[in-house]
């Protein structure tokens, strides 16, 4: 008996980060552009951040940003500022709101917002031959990509 109660705590404690809630990106509530719930309700992975940092596929974060931190990732950008002891320039809250969605933070950036989904800009048909983008359109990275950007961001410090 006490083997099936000690399996079933042990089946519940690792089934409660499924069970975790996810924002969705049209609820993230941003307090003077930072945002301090998670979005996936479970802790990001660091690891996964660099790699949504780096690679050209997912976030790309490296196309604006140079990051000391990886020397190995060619071809980093000097659009936007150096990430290089963001951790202390901000605080948690502040980087997920600003890798979330930077526009709540800097009116006028042209860093993408990377967890929205509406209230896009769209050219006309008039200024288009292209078809129009969908109306409902998916985040560049899901709440737990986030989660992790921020985790890795986090770790650097000066």
């Amino acid at each position: 008996m006490k083997r099936a109660i000690s399996a079933a705590v042990a089946a519940m404690t690792l089934a409660i980060p499924a069970m975790a809630e996810t924002v969705d990106p049209n609820d993230v509530v941003y307090e003077e552009g930072a945002v301090t719930a998670s979005l996936s309700g479970a802790p990001g992975n660091p690891e996964e951040g660099a790699k949504v940092i780096s690679e050209k596929s997912v976030g790309n974060c490296v196309s604006c940003h140079q990051i000391s931190a990886m020397p190995d990732v060619p071809f980093q950008g000097n659009v936007g500022p150096t990430l290089d002891g963001v951790a202390d320039r901000w605080s948690e809250a502040e980087i997920r709101g600003i890798v979330a969605n930077a526009k709540m933070t800097y009116d006028g950036t042209i860093m993408p917002s990377f967890y929205k989904t509406g209230d896009f800009i769209r050219p006309g048909v008039g200024f288009t031959s292209k078809p129009l983008a969908p109306e409902d359109v998916t985040p560049l990275l899901t709440a737990q990509q986030i989660e992790d950007v921020v985790a890795y961001l986090v770790t650097l410090k000066e």
